[in-house]
């Protein structure tokens, strides 16, 4: 898999929190620090300080010059949406900003920062992957809040499908799915898995349909009108899709008009519900119904 997650995050950070750190990491979500507080670790929706100092500025800054290859300029487009991605491992930024050209986001001050570890998860939700393999694959969509592991879900069934001989296309934009570090390693997305980094999902989802023949598309995190365009461009073509969604269950899918047009479509058949509290992780299949 290349270079361990938890030791990519942890080299983000000052030598002289690392060991701190380094003694609850395996069971954190991410790393959370803000100007003018501790340090602290994310623990099952619960946040724990590892180190007794209070971060500054400058702190942060140096994380951001690391997470950004000392080229923040560079990493502009990406900050336009809040975060940057450091080898596969997403590193959200909040502070004083401001709008340039109307779309470009410039970070004037930067008061926290927010690490995620990512993970290969196997065998999670197996109940739900294994009734779908069951009654042959449909259209299914990931649906949770922020934060409560639909990437780790989606990419555990892409793993399964992929290794039960489904031909998957990931759209990994923002090489989140496949984690990929400077070696080319990456997560285990499954031995029939072909990934396209990099690229607005939109355009991947179609790139992928026209030139690599796969059974289901992958994308993660559907967001803008864009990608329910693709996602609805792509449903007639006798290719699965396989998707994410932040929203609290179906009900939060009608208030958001790039969902409402998957809705009115009727393009999704399933729907894995990802919830997670400070006693773990639960996983519901359900049928799609509007």
């Amino acid at each position: 898999m290349g270079m361990d997650k938890e030791a990519l995050a942890l080299s983000l950070l000052p030598a002289r929190w690392r060991e701190g750190a380094s003694l609850r990491i395996s069971q954190a979500e991410e790393i959370r620090l803000r100007a003018g507080g501790r340090p602290s670790l994310l623990l099952q929706a619960e946040e724990a300080p590892f180190a007794a100092e209070n971060v500054t500025e400058t702190d942060l800054l140096r994380i951001l010059e690391k997470a950004t290859g000392a080229s923040l300029h560079a990493a502009q487009a990406s900050l336009s949406e809040g975060f940057v991605n450091f080898k596969g491992i997403r590193v959200g930024v909040c502070g004083t900003a401001a709008m340039k050209e109307g779309e470009s986001c410039v970070f004037r001050h930067v008061s926290s920062l927010a690490i995620r570890v990512p993970r290969e998860c196997r065998n999670i939700c197996r109940e739900q992957i294994d009734s779908l393999m069951r009654e042959g694959y449909q259209n299914t969509l990931v649906l949770g809040p922020p934060g409560s592991g639909k990437t780790t879900v989606l990419r555990e069934m892409i793993r399964r499908f992929s290794d039960k001989g489904y031909r998957v296309g990931v759209a990994d934009e923002r090489n989140e799915l496949s984690a990929c570090d400077d070696e080319g390693q990456a997560f285990d997305l499954g031995r029939c898995t072909d990934i396209l980094m990099g690229i607005p999902k939109q355009k991947a989802a179609l790139m992928l349909l026209r030139g690599m023949n796969p059974t289901i598309i992958a994308m993660d995190e559907i967001t803008r009108a864009e990608d329910a365009e693709a996602i609805a461009e792509i449903c007639g073509c006798g290719v699965g899709i396989l998707a994410s969604a932040h929203a609290g269950g179906k009900e939060d899918l009608w208030k958001r008009e790039a969902y409402r047009q998957l809705l009115d479509r009727a393009v999704f058949s399933r729907l894995l519900l990802v919830r997670a509290d400070k006693h773990g992780r639960q996983y519901r299949l359900e049928q799609f119904s509007t």
